[in-house]
């Protein structure tokens, strides 16, 4: 006999995975945020939602969440895994050099909001234990959409990034403290606030220490056993276990299961298994952030919203302009750059989901009346639903403030006219060895680079490098692309190489062009449009790896040096063979597919 299926808990796992797999396509194709995607199927389709009419219409049982508790304990994982991987990219002294700003910008920033908005709450009504909670609650931001969308963006290690990050991770540390207030303020608390307070604290340092402590001691010697077991399947089950395991022992200690997971990824972003668990917990915190965002999309009352319109939109507009106001104010008394504070304060002004938690907890104890935790929710809610729109106002702030910068005078020094010399596009890491063996070997260089900040930091360390854009023939007749015996092109876009090859071509169809490609495929492309030579990476690195392992094994390293280069003519022969039998018409299907 079959075992009994719970219909109502799968019939609301189709509904989230349907949205993950029809919805979310949908908004990315009409260039809408994932997140937005999410919050909005959880609002529409949660129980608060369409779900509230399925006795009237049965047929939504099949479209709807009937019930929030058969998802939201996966949801909440989304969180633990965002954490570890945040952890991961992290390091020990990195976070030490990040104390600054999370134990002083962070702190001051939860304690500032909290002050201000339970001042508000109290003014307008609320009892002094109520305008606690509710200051405390929404002075919080979204740990999950903000990080979320910094990474997305790229964004993670840049000045904002590590200041939003640094506020964030002070808030998560907050949480504890919080939730422990409210139980006190409820009545249940055997001791007075300081003294729990205190207790709670000594708690936290014990738990943390006990988790570091065994992180140190097993995790590295677990990872080592799991890879020589050379099994997929035993390292997606060891970094779960790993995972998991943490955040319960962070739990079973009165913390939260995401601090518990990022102490995890911190241990483990110190080893050299790093890359590799990144890369396959990936997959799980993308669906599982989105099962959170749904979530949360369902504990928005469209018809609270409707109810006070206005007076609605007032408090978001209220909460956010006051948290914001605080980050502004507090950035620039730690010296943050200007669009570092204002891309900050538009982050971390929206409220975040610990609201739900805390504000729930305040309702059980009767501390916060439910009508007035109702409309708190839809306020929070609303504004974590801006939040993907002020990253977008904070991005293009910065490109703004970015395009009335004064130019660095050093992006404005012009190269000297040369005859015979080689032209190098990029001056990156390639870029930098090639003109430091052209150096050796006593010809003369111009080196270009678009990147204004690089070349500025460069030139200050004493590098001939000049700033432009080698596309721009007018900037190629500055570097004496007439008189030049080579171009060598080190950058790696697909079609700034072809840009500047055609460009160059254009003036000296003469010219050697050295450009770097990816593999076999892109150099093939590179001869067919005219390159002299072009070095596939992939290519290189095997002959470069034959090369040390035939030394090593003890052939003559003048044999060895003299079969890599045969193989590299081979290598060269072939390609530029294909090239010229594919010819234009392969060209053409390359940039086809690029477009």
């Amino acid at each position: 006999m079959a075992a009994e299926v719970n219909i109502y808990a799968y019939s609301d796992a189709l509904v989230v995975l349907g949205t993950a797999a029809v919805v979310v396509p949908l908004v990315r194709r009409w260039g809408i945020s994932p997140v937005l995607g999410y919050l909005g199927a959880g609002a529409i389709l949660g129980p608060l939602g369409l779900g509230s009419f399925i006795r009237e219409v049965p047929a939504l049982f099949w479209l709807t969440v009937t019930d929030a508790k058969n998802v939201a304990a996966i949801a909440e994982l989304g969180i633990v895994f965002l954490l570890f991987l945040i952890g991961l990219e992290l390091s020990y002294s990195r976070l030490v050099t990040m104390r600054r700003l999370v134990f002083g910008l962070g702190m001051a920033q939860v304690l500032a909001s909290t002050i201000l908005i339970a001042a508000i709450a109290r003014a307008v009504g609320q009892g002094p234990s109520s305008a606690i909670v509710i200051g405390a609650a929404l002075a919080l931001s979204s740990t999950a959409i903000v990080i979320e969308i910094l990474s997305a963006q790229g964004r993670m290690r840049t000045s904002s990034g590590r200041a939003i990050f640094s506020v964030l991770l002070a808030q998560d540390l907050a949480v504890v403290p919080i939730l422990l207030l409210v139980s006190i303020l409820g009545g249940n608390g055997q001791h007075d606030l300081m003294t729990s307070l205190g207790i709670a604290m000594t708690q936290t340092g014990i738990a943390l220490a006990g988790i570091v402590i065994f992180g140190r001691l097993l995790l590295r010697p677990l990872f080592r056993l799991v890879a020589l077991a050379q099994s997929t399947e035993l390292f997606v089950a060891a970094i779960l276990f790993v995972i998991v395991g943490t955040g319960v022992a962070a739990a079973a200690a009165g913390l939260s299961m995401a601090l518990g997971a990022f102490v995890a990824g911190l241990m483990l972003s110190e080893t050299e298994y790093k890359k590799a668990i990144e890369g396959i917990v990936e997959p799980f915190k993308g669906l599982l952030l989105g099962l959170f965002f749904f979530t949360v999309g369902m504990n928005i009352d469209l018809r609270e919203v409707m109810r006070q319109p206005l007076l609605l939109l007032g408090a978001v507009a209220t909460l956010m302009a006051l948290k914001a106001s605080v980050m502004v104010a507090l950035g620039r008394l730690f010296r943050l750059p200007l669009a570092a504070t204002i891309e900050s304060a538009l982050l971390l002004a929206p409220g975040g989901e610990f609201a739900f938690v805390a504000i729930g907890a305040a309702v059980v104890v009767k501390i916060v009346p439910g009508d007035v935790a109702s409309f708190l929710l839809a306020v929070t809610s609303l504004t974590m639903v801006l939040i993907p729109l002020m990253g977008n106002v904070a991005r293009r702030f910065d490109a703004f403030m970015a395009g009335r910068k004064a130019p660095d005078p050093e992006t404005e020094a012009k190269p000297t006219v040369q005859r015979g010399h080689a032209i190098v596009v990029g001056h990156g890491r390639v870029g930098q060895v090639v003109c430091a063996m052209l150096a050796r070997h006593a010809i003369p260089y111009i080196a270009t680079d678009h990147d204004a900040a690089a070349v500025a930091r460069e030139r200050k360390g004493g590098a001939d490098v000049y700033f432009g854009d080698a596309t721009n023939p007018a900037f190629l007749h500055a570097c004496g692309v007439e008189e030049a015996s080579a171009v060598i092109i080190t950058i790696h876009t697909q079609s700034a190489i072809d840009a500047v090859v055609e460009q160059v071509r254009a003036v000296r169809p003469d010219v050697t062009i050295v450009a770097r490609a990816r593999d076999a495929v892109h150099a093939r492309h590179l001869y067919a449009i005219g390159v002299t030579d072009a070095v596939p990476e992939t290519i290189e690195a095997s002959l470069q790896l034959s090369e040390a392992a035939l030394v090593d094994i003890g052939v003559p390293m003048g044999l060895v040096i003299a079969s890599v280069h045969e193989k590299r003519d081979e290598f060269r022969s072939a390609l530029q063979i294909a090239a010229r039998a594919a010819g234009k018409a392969e060209t053409r299907g390359l940039k086809a597919k690029e477009t």
